[in-house]
């Protein structure tokens, strides 16, 4: 009997793993199966000034427009799909979403391997780097050092670049992961981390406003510059898509105009990569 249900389960567990594999996208596909569906779909969290929503509750933020003008120069529609960070590579190659396009550090790594590595990245549109942000009303930033941290509590996002700077602050036993970066600040305001370790992007935007009117900027990585890209499968077909719709929205100003990445640069303030400009084209 035993041996009769251990065969059974190995039959199950076999068709399980074949079940899995042959789900999985054929990203030489992609393109393809994005045109037939009429849609393709971004993995993506919140955090202002990337992915937010607004007081009526639309999404907005530079890469929300900026996937929005991607699709209608594609002509097809874009479905944003919340997930949890630390699950992107899963939510990728299951298929449940098409690419990662969320303030996406295109040169870094998770868990000792390159990212670059894991994915493959369209044209790198936008640059960003770290900081620390401390309660001024707990940790005077005048005489602020990053060797004072070292043995503080710090919040992150998990599976983001901000833990993977913190790590060399403080202990690991030290930080403490959380869903979003926002979710880091709130850790931050209610005293429960001594320091957050998040995007310059979001820091901007959020440090010392409303509930995080105490929170402030202690010290900016620059020596670490970041590059944002566009995520998708290794091997996939909507790679070279996206590449031509971005260089199309770097050049599709008139009359002199600034072009459709360049006014979003500007509406977010989101400085835009040296990748990116290369692809202006003199007229």
């Amino acid at each position: 009997m035993k041996k009769i249900l251990a065969l059974v389960l190995a039959v199950v567990m076999c068709v399980s793993a074949f079940a899995m594999t042959s789900c999985s996208p054929d990203p030489a596909k992609d393109w393809e199966n994005i045109e037939k569906d009429g849609k393709f779909v971004v993995g993506m969290t919140l955090f202002e000034p990337i992915n937010y929503e607004d007081e009526t509750g639309k999404l907005i933020g530079f890469d929300t427009e900026f996937a929005q003008a991607v699709a209608a120069y594609l002509d097809v529609e874009v479905e944003f799909q919340e997930i949890k960070w630390p699950q992107k590579y899963l939510e990728l190659e299951s298929g449940a979403i098409d690419c990662i396009w969320n303030g996406f550090t295109s040169n870094s790594s998770d868990d000792g391997v390159a990212r670059k590595d894991k994915v493959d990245f369209a044209t790198g549109y936008a640059n960003n780097y770290q900081c620390v942000v401390v309660d001024k009303t707990k940790i005077n930033v005048d005489n602020f050092t990053l060797a004072s941290l070292n043995g503080k509590t710090c919040a992150v996002e998990d599976g983001s670049a901000g833990a993977d700077y913190a790590k060399t602050l403080t202990g690991s036993d030290k930080i403490v992961p959380k869903s979003t970066q926002i979710d880091a600040f709130t850790e931050l305001k209610a005293g429960a981390v001594d320091f957050i370790v998040v995007d310059v992007l979001l820091a901007n935007r959020t440090c010392g406003a409303g509930d995080f009117e105490n929170c402030v900027k202690a010290y900016e990585v620059k020596d670490q510059v970041e590059l944002y890209a566009i995520g998708c499968r290794k091997g996939s077909t909507f790679t070279a898509k996206l590449n031509e719709a971005i260089k199309h929205l770097m050049n599709d100003g008139q009359n002199g105009e600034l072009s459709t990445l360049e006014k979003l640069s500007v509406k977010y303030g989101v400085p835009l990569s040296a990748e990116i400009l290369a692809l202006k084209e003199a007229k």
